[in-house]
């Protein structure tokens, strides 16, 4: 028996399948699903809060009249990730839209930042997309415990992008490859940051989670008040080698 933490979208599902089956299952689904890339985290199946009913769901959770295990049982879809520990955190699972998983193991070390300028695509509970000059660390800080900010959340899960030139120089620096859509407006944004009254900007403020996993700078981000968990993603090296078939099908179809 497993618990997943979907964060795209956010759900707390039991399930019969290991990670790998399970996020195949999850991205490209049956024919009744819409394929997608997925994002989950593998939690303890001891945890346990009184907000969801989690025994209820597993016991739900039995294998079908014909011996097949049983792919997913929804236990909650709403405030969910607010009431998990992060004590109850395994491994973060990427998903292509073709089914291929990349698991990726937490890390105490906290990337410090060496830029003034970072763009952020928040995942779970909201979906903005901000350009900040905050660090990953400081982000985090300012959104689940800074009493005096106006935006505040329980809970965020967020993933830092990549700016390339538009870090150092948003007015003039080089797009290159970025695939970001109306790169002006993102320009825009990023310059009124110059302003040191100015510290965050929204740059879309609605819609669903979409990024190219290509477009990753360092890692995925998941916290409460009690704990910010780093997954640090791999470098290209490593993907280019290591990972080379989760890569080549995270990058098929986006250039």
């Amino acid at each position: 028996m497993h618990l997943y933490l979907s964060l795209i979208p956010e759900a707390l599902i039991a399930s019969m399948l290991s990670p790998k089956e399970f996020g195949s299952y999850y991205a490209v689904g049956s024919h009744s699903k819409q394929r997608g890339e997925a994002m989950f985290i593998e939690l303890d199946p001891s945890f346990r809060n009184d907000f969801f009913r989690i025994d209820d769901g597993f016991e739900r959770c039995v294998p079908h009249a014909d011996g097949t295990p049983k792919k997913s049982v929804y236990i909650s879809t709403y405030r969910v990730l607010e009431h998990i520990s992060t004590e109850a955190f395994r491994k973060l699972y990427l998903v292509t839209a073709y089914g291929v998983v990349l698991g990726l193991d937490s890390d105490s070390n906290i990337p410090e930042s060496t830029e003034n300028l970072h763009l952020y695509q928040e995942i779970a509970p909201v979906q903005p997309l901000v350009v900040s000059t905050k660090s990953p660390q400081s982000f985090y800080e300012m959104i689940t415990h800074d009493p005096s900010s106006l935006i505040h959340l329980p809970a965020i899960a967020f993933v830092e992008l990549e700016l390339g030139e538009l870090a150092t120089d948003p007015e003039f620096g080089a797009v290159r490859d970025l695939p970001y859509s109306n790169i002006n407006h993102l320009r825009e944004c990023l310059i009124s940051l110059n302003d040191k009254e100015v510290q965050n900007k929204m740059v879309n403020r609605v819609g669903s989670v979409v990024f190219q996993y290509r477009t990753i700078k360092n890692g995925i981000f998941v916290g409460n008040p009690d704990a910010l968990v780093y997954y640090p993603f791999p470098s290209r090296e490593e993907l280019r080698s290591t990972y080379y078939r989760w890569w080549q099908s995270a990058n098929a179809n986006q250039y």
